[in-house]
């Protein structure tokens, strides 16, 4: 099992550099045919966002789009998918990744969210 970085999947969704962008893809097509296998953890999905949006200057729309298709992926071993798969609709309703995972991961397991967030807190319990 191999850990995926940041940077691949930035330089795969990005292209803005042909060397880079080949060999992420390269990555992830082995992986596709099974001489790879991926691990993606949610740490490395929030710093892709962040990155997306503060230095590539993305939308929330644009990133969260992205991010369904590649995490929709069947050959990739995505870390808490369900969740991750569900919480798209909250970030580009431009709530934090973050919150929004936490909303997802509460969703999807029934979890109670803890906060002094009053907007996290309201979302949680309109969920429940």
């Amino acid at each position: 099992m191999e850990l995926i970085d940041t940077n691949i999947i930035l330089r795969y969704l990005v292209n803005d550099d042909d060397n880079f962008y080949n060999k992420a893809k390269n990555i992830l097509k082995e992986a596709e045919i099974g001489k790879r296998k991926i691990q993606v953890k949610v740490v490395v999905i929030a710093e892709c966002c962040y990155v997306l949006e503060s230095f590539y200057k993305k939308s929330k729309e644009e990133i969260a789009s992205a991010m369904e298709v590649f995490l929709s992926q069947r050959w990739l071993k995505v870390e808490d998918r369900s969740a991750l798969l569900s919480m798209w609709n909250n970030f580009r309703q431009n709530l934090h990744f973050v919150d929004c995972y936490l909303l997802a991961l509460a969703g999807t397991n029934k979890y109670k969210i803890i906060t002094f967030d009053k907007e996290l807190n309201k979302k949680s319990e309109a969920n429940n």
